[in-house]
């Protein structure tokens, strides 16, 4: 993008500074999140980047948080990854792997039901994910189709982490958080939870893109409840039985060692090599057509015609007076600070009573709550980005769990997507 990158601001962009809004060129919008909206960007750096960006309004600062630290111990090749976190005076900003194969909510309202080798396929690598935060001690709370994202392959990954939490084996969580038509029935129905209950949600998603229809329906939340939690079940045959109302007998979910496992030896899956889907080097039955917009058109519409001040890029006001600030402010401040993953430290936010276990690491990950990494990975060749933004002002929401991992982190990516987390959210690239 060479030298051109200086026509349109005062001052010469600095990219060894911290990176910051000015890093990126702002483009069109392309969807909405559950604080702002998301949008297309591109980096402005000697390397060409595509990013989606998020831009987050205020009311959420717990959420958004817990949604970057939660983010930044992940590092997975499908799960949308953070790579850039940072904020201006206004905003909260996350770059983002860049998916612009659409949600599987846009292709299911498209398709209808979808072919079985395209759901197997996703199953797997969505299976695999699962697995991984798992093993992070990650909860999701959240699977469904809006939140799985394809990549211009067709490749699945997922994203939005704004009500995922760490869990402890210890015991059981009781808050109610997701969306109802896919929560498992111990969640919807008060009776603690755990891990398995991401597994159910999966198998929901799956039923649903198999069959071009939800498995349970009612007109009421109540309603939908009770089909959740006392309706019979009916699954297509040879199809793996992760909607089962026991935690403790559903597939994946027997033991936290094994769940993987299971899933690999399913009937449903012998097709599947697993080394190679893993590696992401297996080709996916289905692909987006990237000759057309794979995201509602609507959301650029209504930037346009709707969005009285666009967002633009701003310096940031130097010496700020903590002590003035509001307290959901003061908390940005103090807690959202730059991350950058081409740099190697990264934050361990898990509880300190739990053990975490860090690839390549000796011991536990009890000691320095921050962690040097090499950020060299297994899935270096990720070629997107994502970034987001938020507004700095909020309340919380939500069970917040302090939270800790440390991961090695992949090589930079041609493309990102841009997510937006002080309390709001709207993505632009």
């Amino acid at each position: 993008m060479g030298s051109g990158i200086f026509c349109c601001f005062p001052d010469p962009v600095d990219f060894d500074a911290d990176v910051n809004l000015f890093h990126f060129e702002l483009h069109r919008a392309i969807g909405k999140g559950a604080f702002g909206k998301v949008g297309l960007c591109s980096l402005r750096d000697c390397v060409p980047s595509s990013l989606a960006a998020r831009c987050v309004k205020q009311k959420a600062v717990a959420n958004i948080i817990q949604e970057r630290q939660l983010l930044e111990e992940v590092d997975h090749p499908f799960i949308v990854n953070l790579r850039y976190a940072f904020q201006d005076d206004a905003n909260c900003f996350f770059a983002l792997d860049l998916m612009l194969g659409g949600d599987l909510r846009f292709h299911l309202e498209r398709k209808g039901a979808i072919e079985e080798s395209a759901v197997r396929f996703w199953v797997a690598e969505l299976s695999s994910a699962l697995s991984y935060l798992h093993k992070q001690r990650i909860i999701h709370r959240d699977i469904k189709p809006d939140n799985i994202l394809l990549d211009i392959t067709g490749h699945a990954h997922i994203t939005d982490f704004n009500v995922a939490i760490h869990y402890s084996a210890s015991r059981q969580h009781t808050s109610v958080a997701g969306s109802l038509a896919y929560m498992a029935p111990e969640v919807c129905g008060r009776r603690g939870y755990s891990w398995q209950a991401d597994w159910w949600s999966l198998g929901v998603c799956a039923y649903e893109a198999l069959l071009g229809r939800r498995p349970f329906e009612g007109r009421t939340s109540e309603a939908l409840t009770t089909a959740i939690v006392k309706d019979h079940l009916r699954f297509p045959e040879r199809t793996p039985q992760l909607m089962e109302r026991n935690p403790k007998k559903r597939l994946g979910c027997r033991t936290e060692e094994d769940s993987m496992e299971s899933i690999r030896l399913h009937p449903w899956f012998s097709s599947i090599n697993w080394e190679t889907l893993e590696e992401k080097g297996a080709q996916p039955p289905f692909a987006p057509d990237m000759r057309k917009a794979n995201f509602d058109i609507s959301h650029e519409l209504d930037e346009f015609l709707m969005v009285e001040k666009p967002l633009t890029a701003t310096k940031r006001k130097q010496n700020i007076d903590l002590d003035k600030l509001s307290p959901e402010y003061r908390q940005l401040e103090e807690q959202f600070t730059n991350f950058d993953f081409t740099k190697p430290k990264r934050m361990s936010y898990y509880p300190h009573n739990q053990p975490i276990v860090v690839p390549g690491l000796q011991g536990d990950g009890e000691g320095d709550p921050s962690l040097d990494m090499p950020r060299s990975s297994s899935h270096s060749n990720s070629q997107s980005l994502t970034l987001g933004e938020s507004s700095r002002a909020g309340s919380p929401v939500i069970e917040v769990e302090p939270t800790s991992a440390s991961v090695a982190m992949p090589a930079l990516p041609d493309r990102a997507f841009v997510k937006d987390g002080r309390g709001g959210s709207a993505d632009y690239c």
